[in-house]
């Protein structure tokens, strides 16, 4: 048996396991299912190894042993707007929920990072103060808005 990466992430399931990792990668770009290994259940197989965007994944469907968290998330950096609205319209629907500052969770209950590359730039400012405006804009937000974001790093402050 040939195994494609030495390291990967995995996810827990109770259930649904290749439904959700079906749904991930027809979701992001440079993504495949690699692997489904059955254990008896065809209709809802044990292990789907899988990349998204080359970063190696598994889900392991194994029960209601543990649950997901958002201690353990996908964080995905999108190229603008568009991208970012595509995917967080994709996570939210059918049951996911939208969370504060880019974080969503999905309706099969995985919390993604949804970070346009816009937001690490501008927080990453020579200038503090445009960081810090950057930084209290983000945390006002549910989806990142990179309109937003541009217009607290141009403004400017007020001296009173």
């Amino acid at each position: 048996m040939e195994h494609a990466a030495k390291v990967r992430t995995c996810f827990w399931f109770d259930k649904g396991g290749v439904k959700a990792a079906r749904e991930y990668v027809s979701l992001v770009p440079n993504s495949r299912i690699e692997a489904v290994r059955e254990n008896g259940r065809p209709d809802d197989p044990m292990v789907v190894e899988f990349t998204l965007a080359g970063a190696p994944m598994m889900i392991l469907t194994a029960g209601p042993h543990y649950k997901l968290t958002p201690a353990a998330s996908i964080s995905i950096l999108t190229e603008d707007q568009d991208e970012t609205d595509r995917l967080w319209d994709a996570l939210t629907k059918n049951g996911g929920e939208p969370g504060h500052c880019g974080w969503v969770v999905d309706r099969f209950g995985v919390s993604w990072q949804i970070v346009p590359k816009r937001l690490p730039d501008l927080l990453a400012s020579d200038d503090p103060a445009v960081g810090s405006r950057v930084s209290d804009a983000m945390m006002q937000m549910g989806k990142i808005d990179i309109a937003a974001l541009d217009a607290a790093a141009a403004k400017e402050p007020s001296h009173g």
